[in-house]
């Protein structure tokens, strides 16, 4: 590695303190540091979030990319610590599957502009071990990444208020023991909002003969019967996220 002094290029290994190269110990350095990949389809979020982390002095960002595919495909080695993964980065639905695909490299922190309770609820099922709303403060963003790659779980006290009344919500609804996957959820969101098997399927990136399992399986868990029930079922289990919309 090289740096450039008064119109001199000097290499940093030939440059020593105490008898080591400032590489080996600006390498040390960074390899004592916390590994952060960021996962946000906006550039300009994924720049401010970048640039709070460089801010902190504590980080190396490993990846920055719009979306968890991208960062899975990546297959960095070594993994990063901390995943910080923006909740809606793939459209209007919450991207619960992959916080589920990407604790299996790395513990996630999710970020949402949402505060809803079905959010939060579902990111942390989804094994998230943090949640925060994109209006936090730059300490306390920070921090929360520390507190996550660390190996705690981060989460402002009022969305902790939140979370709690979410899970005795659906602890006391009917059949609560039944949960339903990522992607199960992600279907049934889509039919309540009239979404055809088949569009949903689209929607999905998956088949219609897919989608189709993934209903049968929630009338099964659920004990629903006719699409009327099904739909009940979906807007009150997703609330707001469930609105009538154009497929």
């Amino acid at each position: 590695m090289t740096i450039r002094l008064d119109g001199n290029v000097v290499r940093l290994e030939d440059v020593t303190a105490g008898g080591r190269s400032l590489e080996d110990v600006w390498m040390e350095e960074r390899e004592d540091r916390m590994r952060v990949a960021v996962v946000d389809d906006h550039p300009i979020a994924r720049r401010g979030i970048e640039q709070m982390l460089d801010a902190a002095g504590t980080f190396t960002i490993v990846a920055s990319v719009g979306s968890a595919s991208e960062l899975l495909a990546l297959a960095l080695d070594p993994a990063p610590h901390v995943i910080i993964m923006d909740l809606y980065h793939d459209g209007d639905l919450p991207c619960l599957d992959a916080v589920t695909r990407a604790v299996v490299i790395a513990r996630v922190l999710v970020i949402s502009a949402s505060g809803r309770a079905a959010d939060v609820v579902g990111a942390i099922k989804a094994g998230a071990s943090g949640y925060v709303t994109k209006n936090a403060e730059a300490q306390m963003f920070t921090a929360a990444v520390e507190t996550v790659g660390s190996g705690g779980f981060a989460m402002s006290s009022q969305l902790a208020d939140i979370l709690q009344a979410g899970l005795a919500e659906t602890a006391a609804q009917p059949n609560a023991g039944h949960d339903l996957s990522a992607r199960e959820e992600e279907a049934l969101g889509l039919i309540a909002r009239g979404f055809t098997h088949a569009q949903a399927a689209k929607r999905m990136g998956v088949s219609k003969a897919t989608v189709d399992t993934y209903i049968e399986r929630i009338r099964s868990k659920l004990q629903v019967g006719n699409k009327a029930q099904l739909t009940g079922v979906a807007l009150r289990r997703l609330g707001d996220r469930a609105d009538p919309a154009q497929p």
